[in-house]
This record gives C-alpha cells, structure tokens and sequence, in this order.
C-alpha cells in the first residue's frame, strides 16, 4: 500500500477536493457554526473514517485495518490536547466566532503540509537507522511523564518568536478586517491579526505533532497507514472544535489520560529493546480505555471552581 503511486495520488485528490469544497460551497461566507452543523460535520468526517477504514480491511486485512483505526483513534485523541490551546488563542485574541472557522480550515490546510513532512522525515529516519524508534520511545515516555506532572497554564502567544518577527518585519494592522489576512492601505500591505492567530495555530500543531507523529509509528511503520490515520484525525478536527468547545474544559483529566497514553506508547517502542511486541489489539484496549476512563473520572469527580 505504501508504494501505490495511483493510491496516494487518488488519496490526496480526494482530500484537497473535500477541502476546495469547504471553503467555496460549504463555507463560503463567514458564520459562526452552530452545534447542529458541527454535529453533522463531525459525523460525515467520522463516517468518512470508518468508511475508508472498512476499504483498508477489505484491500490489505484486518491488522492494517485495525493498525489504521488505531492510529485515526491516537491521533484524534492527542488532537483533543490541541483544541485546549486553540480555545485559548481565540480567547485570548478575540476572534469572532464566525471568524474562526476560517483560521481552523487555513490552519488544517497547512496541517495536513507539515504532517506529510513530518512524516515523511521519520519514515526516513527509521529506513535508515533502525535505532531511532527507541529515541522516539524514550521522548514520548519523557513527554508522558512531564505532561502528566505538569499543571494547566496559561499561553502567551505575544511571546512566540514567529509572531515577534511578524510585528518587527511586517506591517500589521490589529484589527480582524472583516476576515481577511492581508489588505492594502496607501500602498502598503498589511498584516491582519487574522493572519497572526493563524500562524499561532500553525505554529502550535507543529509543537503538538512532535509528539503525535512519533507516537503514531508505535501503531504502524506503514507510510500509508500512518498517513491517511493522521489526515483522517486533522481534518475532523475543526467540527470536533465547534462540537465540543463549550464542554471540553469539563473534561479536566483527559489531560493525565493523554500523559498515560504517551508513557504506553513510549514504552511500546522501547519494548522491541527486549524483545517484546505489543499486538495492535491489545495496543487499541489500552489507548480506548485511558480515554474512557479519563473522561468517566471528569465526569464522576468535576473540577472544583
């Protein structure tokens, strides 16, 4: 599967259709989405999943079927770590809700580019030193460890170095120009504080997709497999923003459920050190029932105000 040219191709195809579609049909015009539609795009990505994942089974079997399902599962679970910080750069800049579905499908889009590298780099690294998948173990299982230790804090996106360079190189206007990320003043081009949020969300799933990535290739070292896994959890993202934004903050444990997750993947890759192979099944109980018990726990015990 991972050498099928006319496979990736027509994978790719599809998806920036999809994508071309949302920006020119579906939302056109800036809005703030409301739960019904979110609830619906939610679904159609959801199914569009388990659909391609039923297609994996039937072309390649049920491991690949079960190591793609697996993967879409890590990956959307450690995405919802994203939606954490996305919540807080709206809030923190003010944008507008029907605003902010822009930002999200710009900020997909180059997603969806910096993945494929990232990707790309670590199939590379592991083809030709077999060793640095006990380098990604160890990382995840230092990330696992510090996540969970770690307490809520506050961003301060006035202090990224990319937003710096921005305001230091650039003109930039601070206000949202009815959406848009550049304009012309007086022969000038301008800078929205549009276009920064977006280089902030950009700049924030590269941080998160150090960890993703790596973690990914625990599951599965086919290129396809883990590739296809990760566009499936980033495209969905957006309607699982607008889904859940007003209830995510309930789920005050998900963050430990996600440190766990970490630490068992972490030790997944290091396991091979020894010997020892975790099956793909097993892999998927354990990454399902860290989620489910994280959110039970927020659920039973909720954040004291």
């Amino acid at each position: 599967m991972s050498s099928n040219i006319l496979l990736w191709v027509s994978f790719n195809v599809f998806i920036f259709s999809l994508l071309i579609l949302d920006l020119t049909v579906f939302h056109k015009k800036a809005h703030a989405i409301k739960m019904k539609e979110a609830l619906l795009w939610s679904a159609f990505w959801i199914s569009l999943a388990l659909v391609f994942n039923i297609g994996v089974g039937i072309v390649a079997g049920r491991e690949k079927a079960l190591q793609f399902f697996t993967g879409y599962i890590l990956e959307e679970s450690l995405s919802v770590d994203n939606l954490f910080v996305f919540i807080q750069i709206f809030s923190y800049f003010a944008v507008p809700t029907h605003f902010q579905h822009r930002v999200l499908f710009w900020g997909i889009l180059g997603v969806v580019l910096t993945r494929a590298s990232f990707i790309l780099g670590g199939v590379a690294l592991m083809g030709t030193f077999s060793w640095v998948i006990y380098i990604f173990g160890a990382f995840l299982v230092f990330t696992g460890i510090k996540l969970g230790l770690s307490h809520e804090n506050e961003i301060h996106p006035d202090k990224n170095p990319a937003i710096r360079f921005l305001r230091k190189f650039f003109n930039v206007s601070e206000t949202f120009e009815d959406g848009k990320f550049f304009v012309r003043r007086n022969g000038k081009t301008y800078i929205t504080a549009l276009f920064i949020v977006l280089v902030v969300i950009e700049m924030t799933d590269i941080v998160f997709a150090v960890d993703s990535i790596p973690a990914v290739f625990a599951i599965s070292q086919n290129l396809f497999i883990v590739f296809t896994s990760n566009i499936f959890a980033i495209m969905g993202l957006r309607a699982l923003f607008f889904l859940i934004e007003n209830v995510l903050h309930r789920f005050h444990h998900l963050q430990k459920g996600l440190a766990f997750i970490l630490l068992f993947i972490g030790l997944k890759m290091l396991s091979g050190i020894f010997g020892l192979h975790i099956s793909s099944l097993i892999s998927f109980g354990i990454i399902i029932f860290a989620l489910t018990a994280s959110i039970v726990l927020s659920v039973i015990f909720p954040k004291k105000i």
